[in-house]
């Protein structure tokens, strides 16, 4: 990769997703971006769960992240099921493996135990802001006790803190953001072993990084602040430091963070809404980062062998749906008739229209599939335009039948004709029905627009459909027909009443 990550190490990647919850389309990106870089340096892509904050724990929702990266074909090497030789991947389940290595940290003078009250905690904070203090945080309490540096067991039932340093800096040159650098004396003491004995994500984070030999940790600018303490753990143990790279945050329209009130953020969200996955790719990877500026469609080989994140904007990006509608309106235009088919079926099968009384078969959707590839932009949208074609009874007024410059009568008429005319087909298939309904046309010397629009109401009840001769092939003879003689039913009894 870059010149500029660590070249005599082997890439290896981790996506730490925590079980709190559908994974976000930022999450998803973070792990995208892994993917990515293990794929083009044949490297290791590693799922790791973090799960130390067992009070915010969801049931399934580490299901759901795995569900989201199957989705996508993010396909992983190690964790989620697959074993490796770093594991165990679950954090709760490497709690021995923290023990160990606080203590370590505090027999060597890096960490202490400490056993502040939250009402303590609570008064020093207060008495801070209340000073104007430039520091708001632990103010070392327990950092001089020399009985606080003994060996520390989950029964002592106190918190352990990092001893942070009272001077010097905390640098970094970041692959996006170049070098970072906290001064050390701002940062707090902070806890790397919480009461219930398990670590913080400060804490287990490193540890496993490097147990686990990460080379590489992309995620997201709102871990920056983090940053110092991570690097004064990893320098307390004599371990180098990985490289970084701390993304941008994706943004709403009105440059706020991405959030449920603009919309679908659950990456399967998108997926229940029809998006595909390689169009959810593509857009995902453009939010801060492009080949040369202008190519908006990349395929996944091509993102693999040019994406670069030290080219990554620092900036945040905004999160366009109009964009990702047209880029996916795109990729299903590229679909064959049995390519899209197969995926609408298939879309169909997980998520059941609503208003189909019966589900097509994928033969049918072949047939189907060129008529509205160019209509849509997600495959939703795809059940509104065909769903006459599989309901029982359709509805519509004798108003929606008549149209615009039009009346009933002439409406009877149209129908009327085109009954006789269709029945009287010896091959009922578009072409046919296209040359005997515009002879009709024709015939009756009316627009096109108007006497089609009646044919497409009685047959679809629908103002906007598929082509039209191409509907009633697949409609077939004999439902067209009955279709044609409800209206001309309805009409006959309209001008009758």
């Amino acid at each position: 990769m870059r010149n500029n990550l660590n070249s005599d190490k082997r890439v290896r990647v981790r996506y730490a997703p925590s079980p709190t919850g559908e994974p976000h389309v930022g999450n998803i990106r973070t792990a995208l971006f892994d993917w990515i870089i293990a794929k083009k340096f044949s490297g290791d892509f590693i799922v790791r769960v973090e799960d130390t904050d067992q009070d915010r724990k969801v049931d399934g929702a580490i299901d759901l992240q795995k569900s989201s990266l199957m989705w996508l074909g993010l396909e992983w090497d190690e964790g989620l099921g697959k074993e490796g030789q770093y594991g165990p991947y679950v954090q709760s389940e490497r709690l021995d493996i923290y023990l160990e290595h606080v203590n370590f940290l505090i027999s060597n003078d890096k960490a202490y135990k400490c056993f502040c009250t939250p009402e303590r905690l609570e008064e020093v904070r207060k008495q801070q802001r209340e000073s104007k203090s430039e520091i708001v945080g632990y103010d070392g309490f327990c950092r001089q006790k020399q009985e606080n540096y003994s060996t520390y067991h989950v029964s002592d039932g106190c918190v352990v803190r990092f001893k942070m340093p009272q001077n010097g800096e905390s640098t970094l040159n970041d692959l996006v953001r170049n070098q970072i650098t906290f001064e050390n004396r701002l940062i707090e003491d902070f806890v790397i072993i919480k009461s219930d004995g398990f670590p913080t994500y400060h804490f287990a984070s490193v540890i496993d990084d490097h147990l686990m030999e990460i080379s590489l940790i992309v995620r997201g600018e709102e871990w920056l602040s983090s940053l110092p303490r991570h690097i004064q753990i990893h320098q307390a143990f004599d371990w180098d430091i990985p490289d970084f790279a701390h993304i941008p945050t994706i943004l709403a329209p009105d440059k706020t963070k991405l959030s449920k009130r603009h919309g679908a953020t659950s990456v399967l969200e998108f997926k229940k809404e029809g998006y595909l996955p390689e169009a959810m790719i593509n857009f995902l990877c453009l939010l801060g980062w492009s080949i040369d500026g202008e190519q908006e469609l990349i395929s996944i080989d091509d993102l693999i062998q040019k994406f670069n994140i030290t080219e990554l904007s620092p900036s945040g990006s905004v999160f366009d749906k109009n964009k990702l509608n047209w880029m996916n309106g795109q990729y299903i235009k590229r679909k064959t008739p049995s390519q899209l088919a197969k995926i609408l079926y298939n879309f169909w099968v997980e998520f059941p229209p609503e208003s189909f009384d019966f589900t097509p078969s994928q033969k049918d959707l072949e047939i189907i599939a060129p008529l509205i590839s160019e209509r849509l932009k997600t495959l939703r949208e795809a059940e509104e335009w065909i769903a006459f074609l599989y309901k029982n009874h359709i509805s519509y007024t004798v108003d929606d039948l008549i149209q615009k410059k039009s009346d009933i009568h002439l409406t009877n008429l149209f129908i009327e004709k085109t009954l006789n005319s269709l029945n009287g087909l010896q091959k009922f298939d578009s072409d046919s029905i296209e040359k005997h309904l515009r002879d009709l046309i024709n015939e009756l010397e009316v627009k096109p627009g108007m006497f089609l629009g009646t044919i497409r109401m009685a047959t679809s009840g629908q103002k906007v459909s598929p082509p039209l001769f191409e509907s009633l092939e697949i409609l077939g003879r004999v439902k067209t027909i009955n279709l044609l003689k409800q209206a001309d039913h309805m009409i006959k009894q309209s001008i009758n009443a």
